[in-house]
């Protein structure tokens, strides 16, 4: 399915496809799918294994829950090989030429007359071949062969040539590459894209994929552009008069809103807050959850008054926890995307992006990839909440990457010192779509949420990352100890 989305619709009939990729990249599977939706469709496939047995195509159906009953495995090595009838079919380059391989290939499909043909793998070809010329006359000869017989045809191939391989591009109609990467920690990457397809658009660039029980799962690129724009709506409230004040008349849909602060100041609470607010309007919301484990959030939400099981139980909260050690970028876009055009989100949480950092190559590919997720999501008219941790608690502290000039509006999460205790403030850096105000106001956590306070006038050095306050303690709210439950310190 994926992969269609890719090719703008699949492969042209009748034409012949070279798939190339270095072992374990998922070839034989994507072939053996390839063959499998054919036979779904009434069509005859054939598969040609020059490499492995037929013993071992089946166990790789089984492993993905497949029955191969409907095709039909020709392999080119027979059990019975080595006896002198079969000498002519024994593929090993100094005893079989390459002609008779090709001719044997042939035989065998005149008589399957098949709608699909799947040969696996050019490798083996080319060692039968002495010459690079012999070898691009054989699989013209092929190409040739394959279009007199109105059959769709995937070529495997294992990237082993080394000037075999610009060759094959020149002849095959299209060509699709599987690579696989290892990081230095967590599971392998994989990823495809499409190097050419003649007479079809195509979406281009890297798209990752992931090899799972049932087939190949791809995740196309994100993009934006290939999306209607949905007109803003009316402001949406935060769950908080002060907080919606704060911001010039709360959260507009199709924004996003990055949450900045260091830890434990408040920030996954206030997203919290904002959501719980648009679930009690009946509308649904999907929180991706990087940081923390989901039991720790439930038990920590529900001690402050906002109980997320009851949304969870009635299906208007998708609640993901996510694991940027064992998800590709591509999987996780993907997810947002289905959030919000299969769940029906209207609000989607990130906590938090410094997670979502690790599981990216560099910052470059996260601003870019951020910024088309962003921008999918404002066309959609989702409200996006991000939030970003800061390294440290006070003086100079720093992101691990800069996402603010992405976001519509910036909210900003400070702790500060008065009169002998740590208090913490909330301002609103900048926003796009309202007069905000420019005030700071000291804000608690408590058994009913977040509460703000009237706006401190006698504040000073916010922004500095050293935050002081000059007033008289009258205007500050009253001491947190006396306010919050016990269940919630």
């Amino acid at each position: 399915m994926g992969l269609d989305q890719i090719l703008c619709g699949g492969l042209t009939p009748e034409r012949m496809y070279l798939i190339e990729g270095t072992p374990g990249t998922g070839k034989t599977t994507l072939g053996l799918g390839f063959l499998l939706a054919g036979a779904g469709a009434g069509e005859t496939g054939l598969y040609i294994t020059l490499a492995e047995t037929e013993a071992e195509l089946r166990a790789v159906g089984k492993a993905h829950g497949w029955s191969l009953d409907s095709l039909k495995l020709f392999e080119m090595v027979p059990a019975d090989g080595f006896a002198e009838d079969q000498e002519q079919t024994l593929l090993h380059p100094s005893e079989v030429e390459l002609g008779e391989t090709v001719r044997a290939i042939m035989a065998k499909v005149d008589e399957v007359r098949p709608a699909r043909v799947v040969l696996d793998s050019l490798s083996e070809l080319r060692l039968l071949s002495q010459s690079p010329i012999r070898y691009r006359r054989q699989i013209l000869a092929l190409k040739h062969f394959f279009s007199t017989r109105a059959c769709t045809v995937l070529v495997l191939d294992d990237k082993g040539g080394d000037g075999g391989d610009l060759q094959l591009h020149s002849i095959a109609h299209g060509v699709i590459s599987l690579d696989q990467s290892l990081a230095s920690f967590g599971a392998q990457r994989r990823r495809l894209h499409v190097v050419k397809m003649r007479q079809r658009h195509f979406r281009g660039g890297y798209h990752d994929f992931e090899i799972e029980r049932g087939g190949l799962r791809v995740f196309p690129r994100l993009v934006a552009a290939d999306h209607a724009i949905k007109e803003a709506g009316e402001a949406i409230t935060t769950g908080s008069p002060q907080l919606d004040a704060l911001l010039g008349g709360g959260l507009v849909p199709g924004t996003a809103t990055l949450l900045t602060g260091p830890a434990g100041v408040g920030k996954t609470t206030t997203s919290i807050q904002c959501m719980v607010a648009a679930l009690m309007r009946g509308e649904k919301a999907s929180y991706f959850l990087f940081d923390e484990r989901t039991p720790t959030l439930l038990a920590r939400s529900a001690a402050l008054g906002l109980d997320l099981r009851p949304h969870i139980e009635s299906g208007l909260l998708e609640l993901r926890a996510i694991d940027p050690a064992e998800m590709s970028p591509g999987e996780f876009a993907s997810s947002v995307q289905r959030s919000v055009e299969v769940h029906g989100a209207s609000m989607v949480v990130i906590d938090s992006l410094n997670a979502y950092l690790q599981s990216m190559p560099n910052e470059q590919f996260l601003v870019l990839q951020m910024h088309e997720m962003l921008s999918y999501l404002g066309q959609k008219g989702v409200v996006s909440l991000l939030i970003l941790g800061l390294h440290g608690v006070t003086g100079d502290i720093r992101s691990d990457v800069d996402l603010s000039y992405l976001s519509d509006t910036v909210v900003q999460l400070r702790y500060f010192e008065a009169l002998g205790e740590v208090r913490q403030a909330i301002s609103v850096i900048k926003t796009r779509t309202a007069r905000h105000e420019r005030t700071i106001r000291e804000f608690q956590i408590g058994d009913n949420g977040l509460q703000l306070g009237e706006p401190l006038g006698k504040f000073q050095g916010i922004l500095t990352g050293v935050p002081t306050f000059a007033g008289e303690s009258t205007t500050l709210m009253a001491s947190q100890a006396a306010t919050v439950a016990p269940q919630a310190r």
